[in-house]
């Protein structure tokens, strides 16, 4: 049964008395309207502007709160329900999708319309929450990261031979290792709708048989999935972590490179030469190093977040004082998805506020292609909006306590709440 939102789409909504947050500009606008229809934003004018909408239009007074963009995270695991991700594939898949379900809403009650999944979520759950089978917000997603064996997407310990759920929608990661397989497995993540490929570039905390600073995939297989994904009109994300694994991906058309946090002023001048985007996830270190063993990371792999929890802050600090393009993202796992809005906090010890929300609005839909369309509030533009009793230029708490200061949600023209 499709759960019912707050309004139909189809009705013109129009919100008045609105003060408009314009990330582009960085500034408040007080006493605007903005107008939606059919999903879109139709109209953003003065409230001194006459209003020319239908009669049957649903007005709401905002009454002076802040009207901005909903928000973008370039990094989630929606199926990602425990932090040991070997159980995830010993589950059913029909028990992990109604774990996911409550990911997803959840994720859409703390303000945060579009997600990128980088590794577990396929067309099936996009699909659901397009079509209102799943409360969430819209889900880009890679369907499979690519591994090679032995790397941070390959599951098994050292006395495990057998692979186990490798080709489920379930599976975080599949292994392909050489140039034709790592093209076979491109295609066939392009096949069943991937928005995007992600590469295993690196070690990783939560793979078994890695260690953090390893390299991964020869640099020929690198490029291969690099042209595979343009040949498609994709583009490629990796995970990395040292400057010689950013460095590698970077210079072989990697676009967006994930983590990061070991990287060097090598790192820092080939992101701005060849415009790649960063996408910290500094709040998963965070809330790893608390209640990682608690929310399922074996105890052996717990020492690993320890190597980059502390240099991240300083890699965030290098990027952004040089324009690195940055983008928002968490990386959360298992019971850790509610701090999702902490890493608002941990990037305010470096950036200011306006260039932590362009993370999460602007520059994430710049990543996705998605320009014009998300993470703007702006004539055309698709209708994910928020309604927040507060400053977030001046007040970055506002955004981290949705019960208390979010009173609307709407995605694609809908509200999924509304207070007054």
């Amino acid at each position: 049964m499709k759960i019912q939102p707050k309004s139909d789409s189809k009705t013109p909504i129009v919100l008045e008395n609105t003060t408009l947050l314009d990330v582009v500009q960085g500034a408040m606008q007080p006493n605007q309207r903005v107008v939606v229809r059919e999903g879109r934003i139709e109209q953003v004018e003065p409230m001194a502007a006459e209003r020319r909408v239908s009669e049957d239009a649903q007005i709401v007074d905002v009454a002076g709160k802040t009207i901005m963009p909903g928000l973008c995270d370039a990094h989630v695991h929606v199926t990602a329900w425990t932090a040991n991700v070997t159980e995830i594939l010993r589950t059913s898949p029909f028990y992990t999708a109604a774990r996911t379900a409550e990911i997803l809403e959840d994720m859409l009650m703390r303000g945060f319309t579009t997600v990128r999944d980088e590794a577990g979520a396929d067309y099936g759950i996009a699909f659901a929450v397009d079509e209102g089978y799943f409360v969430g917000p819209r889900v880009f997603f890679c369907g499979q990261a690519l591994s090679q064996t032995g790397g941070h997407g390959d599951t098994r310990g050292r006395g495990e031979e057998t692979v186990i759920g490798l080709g489920q929608s379930a599976a975080l990661g599949r292994l392909c290792d050489g140039v034709d397989a790592v093209r076979a497995a491109c295609r066939d993540e392009v096949r069943k709708g991937a928005n995007h490929i992600k590469l295993m570039l690196s070690g990783g905390v939560a793979s078994p048989t890695d260690r953090i600073s390893n390299d991964q995939f020869s640099l020929d297989e690198i490029r291969a999935a690099v042209e595979e994904a343009e040949m498609a009109g994709l583009y490629v994300t990796g995970h990395t972590y040292s400057a010689r694994a950013v460095n590698r991906a970077i210079e072989c058309g990697v676009r967006s490179l994930e983590h990061c946090n070991l990287i060097d002023e090598s790192s820092i001048e080939l992101f701005l030469k060849h415009d790649a985007y960063m996408v910290p996830t500094l709040s998963t270190y965070d809330a790893l190093a608390k209640e990682g063993v608690e929310a399922g990371l074996p105890e052996a792999l717990h020492a690993k977040v320890f190597e980059v929890r502390d240099a991240g802050i300083r890699a965030l600090e290098m990027a952004h004082h040089a324009g690195v393009n940055l983008v928002y993202g968490t990386d959360l796992l298992g019971q850790m998805h509610k701090h999702q809005l902490n890493e608002f906090s941990i990037r305010s010890q470096v950036q200011a506020p306006i260039d932590i929300i362009r993370g999460a609005t602007v520059n994430a839909a710049e990543l996705f292609n998605e320009v014009g369309e998300t993470g703007v509030v702006a004539t055309g533009a698709r209708a994910d909006l928020l309604i927040v009793d507060g400053d977030p230029l001046n007040d970055l708490g506002c955004l981290q306590d949705p019960d208390r200061y979010l009173h609307g949600i709407m995605k694609g023209g809908v509200f999924y709440k509304l207070e007054s």
